[in-house]
Formats: C-alpha cells, sequence, structure tokens
C-alpha cells in the first residue's frame, strides 16, 4: 500500500484528464494549493473561467479519485480560475435564484439554506472589523455562557488563516469519521467544537486562494455531523473578505455580534463589519465592549487604557444594541491561552458572570428571531 503524501495523491490526480485537451490534471498544471495532513486533503483545479459548467464533472471525478485512496478520510476540490487582464475586475452580480460562476475568486457550492446544517436551530455570527480585540475569547466564553444557561450549543471556528478555537477550547488531536464521509465534531466543556486547527498542524501557514477558504468553510458545516443544536456559534475571521461573505450569503444566519475596543480606529473596522452584515440583511443584536477597561488586581485602581464607552457610543449612533462590556483582565487571558475560558475555569468569577449576562441576552434576541414571526432566512441583497 502506498504512502499517502502529496506525491501520491498527484499520480492519482493523473489518472484524471480535461475532455477538452485529452491531458491529465497534472501534467497541464491545473492542481493548485494541494494540503495533506492525517487524511484530509484539499486542493484546487485552475481552469478557464468560461468553462466552469464543463468542468464541474472533472472536479467531482477529481474528489472521488482521491477519496478511493487508502488512508484518506475527506478531499476538498475546487474550482478557481483567474481571468487575465482582470485580477481585479468584480464579477456582475447573479440574478435572482442563481450562483456565481466558478470564475473571479468564486467557487462552486451548495445552494444556501437550512439544509447545510439541519439540525441547527440557530446561527450567531461573533464578527470584527479588525484582528486583535478579542473576539475569539469573547466567542468561546460566549458560547460557554450559552451551554451554561442550559443550551446545546455548537462552536464553529471560521478563521482558516489563523484557527484558535483548538487551543481556547483545550482540544488537541483530530476528528474522526464514523462513516467515512463526515467528520464528528471534536468536543469539550459539553460545547461540539470543529475548526482547521484540527486538521493542519498548528504552525502550518494556510496558504489558499478564496475559493479553497470557502469551501473549507462549507465544508466544515456540510460534512460535520453537528446532529441537533439549539445554537451554532461561528468565531469569524476579523474583516469583511471571501469567509464573511460565504457565511453571511451561504448560511441563515439568525443574527450578529460584533466586538470591538473603545477607541476610535477599533470602532471604525467594527462599523465596517457591522454595515456588511447589514447589506446582507442579517440582523445585528449588538456590540460588546472588549478591553472596556483596566482593574488593577493589586490596587484595584481602575485605567481606561483604550478610552472607554466608544462602542456604548457607536452603539447608539449606529442604532444597534450595546450588549455589555469587558474588561481588560489577566484572568480573562490566561484561561484562555491555558484551554480553560474563564466561564468554566472561574465561574461564579465577575467576568464569567457577565458573560454569562450577555449569552441571556443573546438568547433572548434568538428566540426573538426565530419566533413564529421571523423570517426563515437573510435576503441577500446586491447593490
Amino acid at each position: 500500500m502506498a504512502q499517502l503524501n502529496p506525491q501520491t495523491i498527484l499520480e492519482a490526480l493523473a489518472t484524471v484528464t480535461d475532455p477538452a485537451t485529452g491531458r491529465n490534471l497534472v501534467e497541464a498544471k491545473m492542481i493548485q494549493g494541494l494540503q495533506e495532513k492525517d487524511g484530509h486533503v484539499a486542493f484546487a483545479i485552475e481552469i478557464d473561467p468560461a468553462r466552469a459548467g464543463d468542468m464541474e464533472e472533472v472536479r467531482k471525478q477529481a474528489e472521488k479519485t482521491v477519496h478511493a485512496m487508502d488512508g484518506v478520510l475527506t478531499v476538498t476540490a475546487v474550482l478557481t480560475a483567474e481571468k487575465k487582464g482582470a485580477a481585479n475586475a468584480a464579477p456582475p452580480p447573479p440574478q435572482s435564484g442563481q450562483q456565481r460562476p466558478a470564475g473571479h475568486g468564486q467557487a462552486q457550492a451548495p445552494q444556501a439554506g437550512a439544509d447545510m446544517l439541519p439540525g441547527v436551530k440557530s446561527i450567531i455570527a461573533v464578527a470584527s472589523g479588525k484582528g486583535g480585540v478579542g473576539k475569539s475569547t469573547t466567542a468561546a466564553n460566549l458560547a460557554l455562557g450559552l451551554a451554561a444557561e442550559g443550551h446545546s450549543v455548537g462552536l464553529l471556528d471560521a478563521d482558516i488563516y489563523g484557527p484558535s478555537m483548538p487551543r481556547m477550547m483545550g482540544i488537541t488531536g483530530q476528528p474522526a469519521s464514523a462513516d467515512g464521509k463526515t467528520l464528528d465534531p471534536m468536543e469539550n466543556y459539553g460545547i461540539k467544537v470543529m475548526s482547521m486547527g484540527f486538521l493542519v498542524d498548528e504552525e502550518t501557514p494556510m496558504i489558499w486562494r478564496g475559493p479553497m477558504v470557502q469551501s473549507a468553510l462549507e465544508q466544515m458545516m456540510r460534512d460535520v455531523n453537528w446532529g441537533d443544536l439549539d445554537v451554532l456559534v461561528v468565531d469569524m475571521p476579523p474583516g469583511t473578505g471571501d469567509a464573511q461573505l460565504t457565511m453571511a450569503q451561504r448560511v441563515p444566519l439568525t443574527g450578529a455580534v460584533i466586538v470591538s475596543t473603545p477607541q476610535d480606529i477599533a470602532l471604525l473596522d467594527a462599523r465596517k463589519g457591522l454595515n456588511m452584515f447589514r447589506k446582507v440583511d442579517v440582523p445585528v443584536f449588538g456590540i460588546i465592549e472588549n478591553m472596556s477597561y483596566f482593574s488593577c488586581p493589586h490596587c484595584g485602581e481602575r485605567t481606561e487604557i483604550f478610552s472607554h464607552g466608544g462602542a456604548h457610543k457607536e452603539a447608539d449612533r449606529l442604532g444597534v444594541d450595546f450588549l455589555g462590556e469587558v474588561p481588560l483582565h489577566i484572568d480573562i487571558r490566561t484561561t484562555a491561552d491555558g484551554g480553560k475560558p474563564i466561564v468554566v475555569s472561574m465561574p461564579e468569577s465577575e467576568h464569567a458572570l457577565k458573560y454569562r449576562e450577555i449569552a441571556r441576552d443573546v438568547w433572548s434576541r434568538i428566540e426573538k428571531a426565530t419566533g413564529a414571526d421571523a423570517k426563515s432566512g437573510p435576503k441577500i441583497v446586491f447593490q
């Protein structure tokens, strides 16, 4: 039995030919971004965007060929394309009910809707406009706060380039697959967790184009056995790029929570994230001000390192709710870095109780959003 590695995978892909040219995918240098770790394989097939429809069958054949190899658990194969001379040109918006073609950095993907996550009752995105504001720490503690209130909770780490949930949730190892088709999520503290960090070494950079990121996100939802959940909390990557649009346009998000620090530069980026959700008609539940102030653990003196109250004022200005403020505190940082977030490691502490208070507030908004009069999913608006 040949050992599974990039070379043996390429040898298998060399048996798949492009019907238009008769050349195999490897000979034609169409295979890009090949990654393999512990039986999980991902790659892109670079094509002429005009042939997107024709090449879908080739993509399926390539995926099937690799999946048949000994030792392969999952395969993510996507079509990607760059139109010469128009790398920065934006594709025309699709007509109502149509998908974008698999060119201009857009991957072919299944239709959005509850089919992707059939047992999940609600999905909450925790987002920020920029990195470094404590969004992942907030997402983890919010998820644990919801679980502490008696709800069944999943946590999806949507940051493909910088996954942090394996470390924060104290989980090591790789997910198993009972049926060889879907992955079973990892679990700790009563929460189901999925992250690219389970599939790739912590120090391995993910050098992937947008279509592969989109496909990986969809596979972590569609091909993971999430089971029945009251809520799936999604830790979004910072910014307003491919991953954010994939989640906003492919998944029926119940709502979004924006995390920001108080200073003006962070609020400027948070505003962009908030407006992105508004453009795709996803309800914004409110803003959390993280690192709101610093209270000295020795003398108790309060210092507003990043200013204070900026997120509250911004929420008022933008007409969204303010969900609360969380201080800059060493216990929040050390417990997250140590894989035991403060909500589970110090459940009676002031800061853990604050996260639980925010979680109760978020849950009340979920109940309103998923009530009888609520919309079944977001309406996509292109401008």
